[in-house]
Order: structure tokens, then sequence, then C-alpha cells
């Protein structure tokens, strides 16, 4: 069934007066997540927050099975989070590592998770190890199967990394961490509102994923995805009474499903949006999203030929909607600020956001454009002669 464009762009407030063509960085969200973000602070400022989560805690709830729905799982192994940062770090401080046991990684994870990993090292004495990529410069499948030993305490990688328009092998990974009974972490940041998402088929223990980017919800949301399996042996690094009531004077217990992860305090209003973002993900159908976005992420591939002295950067054997790319004479962020100022939004990745892939394939700060399902032809059009007058 062809999406309904016409009535998408219409429930987008910030079309169409900007070209938005990021959104992995954070897309326009449509109006029914404005809405349901607005209507439960509107009801916040009219009778207060307890009370406005009260009356309305059995939508707000319904969020979990939303994003359960969306990813195949089913509620309990759901944790609303603030941010995709904060649900991996949940995850990977919880998994218990031994001094020595070694964590396999990709060569274009991101910052924020290798940081952790370091950390950990400096910390625990744990190792890092990085599986080297293929000839498309993917995972390589066969060099993570030898890697793949009784040292290995966790298997964590980028799905989708931000920079070069990768899709690493997901569900192959899976199978593999599968197999050898190995902890598999899946940052899927990327990844979620751009294409199905089946925590089943990818085979992950653990997922952690944004609402800002590709599933056009709000900034300071994010979501965990812990298997039931795997959940009784984690402890989560940090607790309070609303993860691990106090059951006695010298005692708690941790619930029983994944919001053990979880706080007492949330941004309800958020939340709300968060739900609506998934909905309307799931009414419009995610492997149409993806047909329509990545079809107009080949066509911009195809048009920045167009642009003299413009370099596709992509790699991978298949590219999803996100395209980094550099252009001969033009300075990356003078770019975007040049761009911006003409109401046409792409952004920038620096070396330091994926520095092993960076440095492996000398990349200087690149620039990066996004297009999503809402974006047309047209404004594709526009940007590529936005690009050609800055290079004239």
């Amino acid at each position: 069934m062809p999406i309904p464009i016409d009535r998408i762009r219409a429930e987008t407030p910030g079309l169409p007066d900007t070209t938005h063509l990021i959104a992995s960085g954070a897309s326009l969200m449509p109006q029914p997540v404005v809405a349901a973000v607005t209507t439960h602070l509107n009801l916040e400022a009219e009778i207060g927050g307890y009370e406005a989560h009260a009356v309305k805690a059995v939508e707000l709830d319904g969020v979990y099975s939303s994003i359960a729905r969306m990813l195949g799982a089913i509620p309990e192994e759901i944790a609303i989070m603030e941010s995709a940062t904060v649900a991996w770090c949940h995850a990977f401080y919880a998994i218990p590592l031994k001094p020595g046991q070694r964590i396999l990684t990709c060569e274009a994870e991101y910052a924020a998770n290798y940081v952790a990993f370091l950390q950990r090292a400096k910390r625990e004495g744990v190792v890092i190890e990085t599986v080297p990529s293929d000839d498309a410069g993917a995972v390589d499948l066969d060099a993570l199967e030898r890697m793949a030993n009784g040292t290995v305490g966790l298997i964590a990688m980028t799905w989708i990394p931000t920079n070069g328009g990768l899709v690493n092998p997901a569900a192959e990974i899976g199978r593999i961490a599968r197999a050898h009974g190995i902890p598999y972490l899946l940052d899927a940041c990327q990844a979620i509102g751009q294409m199905p998402v089946n925590v089943d088929e990818l085979g992950c223990d653990f997922l952690s994923a944004t609402g800002r980017k590709f599933l056009r919800g709000p900034r300071g949301t994010g979501f965990l995805y812990l298997r039931k399996e795997r959940l009784v042996e984690l402890e989560p690094a940090m607790i309070d009474h609303f993860g691990a009531p106090w059951t006695s004077a010298n005692g708690y217990t941790l619930r029983d499903d994944a919001r053990r992860f979880e706080t007492w305090e949330n941004a309800y209003a958020l939340r709300a949006g968060l739900g609506a973002a998934v909905d309307y993900a799931l009414e419009i159908g995610l492997d149409d999203i993806q047909a329509r976005a990545w079809g107009l992420a080949d066509k911009l591939r195809g048009k920045l030929l167009e642009v003299p002295g413009a370099c596709i950067r992509d790699i991978g054997h298949e590219t999803c909607a996100i395209v980094s790319f550099t252009v001969d004479g033009l300075d990356p962020r003078e770019t975007v600020a040049a761009l911006r100022d003409q109401r046409i939004n792409i952004g920038t990745s620096s070396p330091e956001s994926t520095r092993l892939d960076s440095e492996a394939r000398g990349l200087p700060i690149l620039l990066r454009a996004a297009p999503h399902y809402y974006n047309t032809t047209e404004e594709l059009d526009r940007l590529i002669m936005a690009l050609n007058d800055l290079h004239s």
C-alpha cells in the first residue's frame, strides 16, 4: 500500500517551510506526537503532575505494549529511558564481566559505547577486541565466528553507525552469539523507525534505541529491550524504590520485569509523545517506511554525482537512509550553516564519533544527510542545487 505522503506532509508542522534531511539527528515530529506531548503537559498544568499521571495511567502504560509490538517482544521486556545512551549504559553496566573476559565489537562502533568499554577495561580488566570488517566494510562474520570462544563475555555491536550508511548484519551476528551462548547487546539507535525490527529474528539479548531520530518522537526519550531469559541474571548498576521496592528494613526486591532498570520520576508528557510516535510508525508500516526512506537515500547518492568534487563515503553490502559524503572545496561545518540559512537541514559526522572506522578509512569531517519517508525528490533537488551554488 503506498504511503499517504500528502497526508503525512500535512501532518508534519515543520513542512513545507523547511527542507529537513537529517532524520539521523532528530527528525521532524508529526502533529499527533506534538499533540500527545502538549496535551499531557497542559493537563499537568491544569491539575498537577501526579494527578495527570493518575488520570492517564492506562494510556501511559500502553506505551510499553506499543514498543513491544514494534519489536516483536512482550511489554515486560521493555524499559523506557530518557535516551538511547542511557538505555545502552543500563544494560552494559549490568552485564557481569570478569577480568580477562573479552568484549567483541565492530570497527564502526559509536563513541559513547566505546568509551564505556574503555572504562570497564580500566576498572575491571576486561579486554576489548574489534572484529575486522569484510571487504564491503561490514562486520566480517567469519572472523566473528573464529573469535567467539569461551573467553568472550559480551558481543556489543552498533547495527547502523552514525556515519557511512552501513547496515551491519545484526541478525547473523545474533545467530553466532546464540550458538556460543554469548550475551549480545545491539545498539539500534539509528535503525528504529527507518526499518522493521524484530528481536527474535535479531537474536539479541539487549537492544537500545532512541525516540528522536527516525522514529519521529520527542527528544529526551528512548527505550531498552531486555530478553526475559537474561533479565533474571541482571541487577542494575543503580536502583531506586521503583525498580527495587524496599521490602524489609534490610532488604529490597527487584521487579521481575525490565522496569527494574527504571526509576520513579519520569517525563510523562514525553512518554506520551514516544507512544504516539511508535503508533504512528506502526500505522504507516515499517516495511513501507524503509522502502521509501532507503529509496530516497539511493536517489540522493545518484544526484550527488552531479555535484563537482562530491564523494560518497558510504560502505556496506546494503546502505540505509544515511548518506555520508564530502565535497572538495566545501568545509562541512560552514556548509551546514550556509544551508541552514536557506532552511535546508543536513548535518556533519566527526571522526571522533566513530574513531576506529574513521581512522581506518582516513575520513575527515563528513557531511551527512538522512532523508526520511516524509521527504520528496523535489527536496533532494533543492539540496543538490544549493550544494552546486555553494561550490561555484
